[in-house]
């Protein structure tokens, strides 16, 4: 004999709060030296250590943000890969290094003499300095990319009043490489499997570049076609704010930390310019 069933009611349907468990992807908190700051922490970071490596004179500026992201990028055990990010910059590091020290404009202070090119001490100076200010800038933002997801900034930053198109248009940009090469590799790959032969010599890599181009190009296109209905589905054009479940760890200490980067690296490109020759 079955017992009856009655119609369920609204307190049946209730889930104790005790059941209730949220993702894992909402409940991750990044973790480690460096890496567990708070996204808009090293934000500010990066944004300081560009500001000193271009802004202030001479070799201070470049050199101090250099020694501070190696240790950063040591601290979070990141800097083997920061230094792959650097050979990337090689042909740039190598173009600054020869036409600073070849054909610094206004420079009679011979170093050596090739062919019909002169290398100056000024020049040789200037292009120095030139590499070690690109180099931080670049171990700079190598750092920040390794240690910082993009989904954990772009929720610290709507959190913290970024509109979600504003969200969005920086979220676009800063995966708008890694999905590229991602897909050049993924159609590398389809393409590899037909038969086609992309690997070799120069020449042979030169050709295989031209079938990749265009599925690379018009797989592009379609997604934004599908970002666009994704958004669309989910209330993106919708009014009010959305509700950010992912609370990032912040302290009283970052928020004067980052307040104290803004103010003093400022501070130091004032003071670079008010006070020409005082810094080596």
């Amino acid at each position: 004999m079955t017992c009856p069933r009655w119609p369920a009611t609204a307190t049946d349907l209730v889930v104790p709060a005790t059941e209730v468990t949220l993702p894992e992807y909402i409940l991750r908190i990044p973790t480690g030296p460096f890496r567990g700051l708070n996204p808009v922490t090293k934000l500010v970071f990066a944004a300081a250590c560009v500001i000193v490596a271009f802004g202030v004179r001479g070799w201070t500026g470049p050199a101090v943000v250099f020694v501070a992201v190696v240790v950063c990028g040591a601290l979070s055990g990141s800097l083997r890969r920061m230094a792959l990010f650097c050979l990337a910059s090689l042909s740039l590091l190598i173009s600054i290094l020869v036409v600073n020290t070849f054909l610094y404009p206004g420079a009679h202070d011979t170093l050596a003499v090739v062919g019909p090119l002169t290398a100056t001490w000024t020049g040789a100076t200037a292009a120095l300095q030139g590499t070690l200010r690109v180099v931080a800038f670049g171990l700079s933002a190598a750092l920040f990319a390794l240690t910082t997801a993009i989904d954990d900034l772009l929720v610290e930053l709507e959190r913290r009043g970024l509109g979600r198109r504003g969200a969005y248009v920086v979220g676009s940009a800063l995966g708008a490489v890694p999905r590229t090469l991602a897909r050049a590799r993924e159609v590398a790959d389809a393409q590899r499997a037909r038969g086609m032969d992309t690997e070799g010599g120069p020449w042979r890599r030169v050709r295989g570049l031209v079938p990749l181009i265009g599925p690379v190009v018009f797989g592009a296109l379609g997604e934004v076609e599908e970002r666009a209905m994704a958004l669309e589905a989910r209330a993106f054009t919708a009014p009010g704010r959305r509700t950010v479940l992912r609370a990032l760890p912040d302290s009283l200490g970052q928020r004067v930390a980052r307040w104290a980067l803004l103010v003093g690296s400022v501070a130091a490109v004032v003071a670079s310019l008010a006070l020409p020759g005082r810094l080596p």
